[in-house]
């Protein structure tokens, strides 16, 4: 049951995170290699030979997302983990560090031409990196992780948005919680390509121009399929936007300045190292039916460690810098998941390998079909009907019990 109106002010809003297949089971000979890594090669959980997708469509499934129960699992054996919860304070100095850094770079850059060298490589090395860790930093925030109170929270993610250049800030936490409460449902989820990008994409040309201007497509692809009601919250983040950018063409030198955010932008979403966690995080790989994958590389410096994509989707209200302490905490279960190596070569093996593309998603039919079919309750960890117990819910009893 949701807090009521008289106590929301007094709770810690950062606490809260914001059919089997026809093959399974069947012995088949794998003929491509193994793209994962996973530390017991002999964990019957992990099978590694099954056959690739069909590439002419997604690959549907009639369970739930595994995050909810796997959840409740931890916390049964982890009681403890309920101390890992809540915002980080430190989150808001590395923002502001980052900010700066933006800044002050495109400061000195406004007398470059946009079209010289210097000007886009360092729009890519180091505007690419700020942006892609504000993007991660945003991601934080809508989780409530920076502050205590939500007001706090958003205000600051319209802060974080500035050097961004476009509004996204307000419209993106909107969607991404629903993607943590319905992962992978048609219809809902809007991280899932479409049908027509599977149309469209679905070759090595088709998967360049997709990594190339990914960062289009998840900016584009949620008006089309779930629109948001606009609200107060919306209008701040465009107006402080606009006002920004205003204020930069006007009284900062001049429009480069503007084009140093917006191309750092861009290359923060296409072709980066960083940009390879977009591909990393929910896409199906080595013909399993695994549908998050975390990585545990260096490259977590600069992104929040949102590379800890398992531990995150479990625990949404645990921060960036306690996810490690999480997969510690239980390597029983962490340490058997199939992980990534590499983000770069995410990229590289997905647009050269005909065995993964825009198809290699999981996609579940809305819930009223599956609960029809099989009665498969699939809230993502938000209860939605009454009576039913939502993750944050379980979470927050954890932590009263603890108090």
């Amino acid at each position: 049951m949701a807090p009521s109106k008289s106590s929301r002010e007094e709770l810690d809003f950062s606490l809260f995170g914001g059919a089997e297949s026809l093959s399974e089971g069947r012995k088949q000979q794998r003929t491509y290699p193994r793209r994962t890594v996973i530390v017991d090669e002999n964990d019957s959980f992990n099978v590694y030979d099954a056959n690739p997708i069909d590439p002419s469509d997604f690959l549907w499934i009639m369970t739930e997302e595994p995050h909810r129960s796997r959840r409740k699992a931890i916390m049964k054996a982890h009681p403890e983990v309920t101390k890992l919860m809540g915002y980080e304070p430190r989150t808001k100095y590395v923002v502001a560090f980052v900010v700066l850094l933006q800044f002050t770079t495109a400061f000195l850059l406004r007398h470059k031409s946009p079209l010289s060298i210097p000007f886009i490589l360092t729009a890519y090395i180091i505007g690419g990196t700020a942006n892609h860790n504000l993007f991660l930093a945003i991601h934080e925030i809508t989780h409530n992780l920076a502050f205590k109170g939500i007001k706090p929270n958003k205000a600051f993610a319209i802060f974080a948005n500035l050097p961004i250049g476009i509004p996204y800030a307000v419209t993106f936490k909107g969607y991404h919680l629903e993607h943590h409460k319905y992962l992978g449902e048609d219809g809902v989820d809007t991280d899932l390509p479409t049908r027509l990008e599977l149309y469209c994409l679905n070759n090595v040309l088709g998967k360049v121009f997709f990594c190339t201007f990914q960062i289009l497509f998840y900016a584009l692809r949620p008006g089309f399929v779930r629109s948001q009601r606009f609200s107060h919250w919306h209008f701040i983040n465009i107006v402080s936007q606009l006002v920004f950018n205003y204020a930069l063409i006007t009284q900062a030198g001049g429009n480069r300045m503007l084009i140093y955010f917006i191309m750092s932008s861009f290359w923060a979403g296409s072709l980066h190292p960083l940009a390879g966690h977009f591909i990393a995080e929910h896409y199906v790989w080595d013909g399993l039916e695994q549908e998050t994958y975390s990585y545990y590389g260096w490259l977590n410096i600069f992104a929040y460690n949102v590379g800890y994509h398992n531990e995150h989707h479990d625990f949404p209200s645990i921060p960036w810098t306690r996810l490690p302490t999480l997969r510690a905490l239980a390597p029983e279960v962490y340490d058997t998941i199939p992980s990534h190596p590499s983000w770069p070569m995410i990229t590289v093996n997905f647009i050269r390998d005909k065995n993964v593309g825009i198809f290699a998603r999981v996609k579940r039919p809305s819930r009223n079909v599956r609960e029809a079919a099989l009665k498969v309750e699939l809230d993502g960890g938000c209860a939605d009907e009454e009576g039913k117990t939502s993750s944050t819910e379980e979470e927050n009893q954890a932590i009263k019990r603890r108090k």
